[in-house]
């Protein structure tokens, strides 16, 4: 099969958005240097690291957003990426106080666990999920 290997968060302001996911997450995001070359603002790149890589999950980058910002209430044109958490109601908080803006409220996925989406500082929309088989 192919898998998902990479994810990239597109951001007005890739600084405050590296601010919110190492605040909300505990991800190491580090801006990629090359040696010797120098990068156009607009081109710069920073690498997500969400854990280690013995432990499941995939990494990816943060980058500016080349185009429209995201509109309230429109359709998504993009892939949304769901992150995993041990205490969703606990993360909630915790992305609200970062700045993000909660869209989904919690709600049971039977059978799966519960679910919210959240949009973060650049409007961005993304899920946290908490495994609960007993989710109804």
């Amino acid at each position: 099969m192919n898998r998902v290997v990479h994810f990239e968060i597109y951001a007005a302001d890739p600084e405050r958005a590296a601010a919110f996911y190492r605040n909300v997450f505990g991800w190491k995001i580090e801006e990629w240097v090359v040696p010797g070359v120098w990068i156009p603002d607009e081109n710069r790149y920073w690498l997500v690291t969400t854990g280690p890589d013995e432990e499941a999950g995939i990494n990816g980058g943060l980058l500016f957003r080349r185009g429209p910002e995201p509109q309230e209430r429109q359709a998504i044109n993009a892939f949304v990426c769901t992150i995993e958490v041990d205490e969703l109601d606990g993360y909630l908080e915790k992305a609200q106080k970062a700045g993000a803006q909660v869209d989904v409220p919690k709600m049971p996925v039977k059978g799966i666990g519960w679910i919210a989406y959240c949009k973060d500082t650049e409007g961005n929309l993304f899920g946290m999920i908490q495994n609960d088989p007993n989710a109804a």
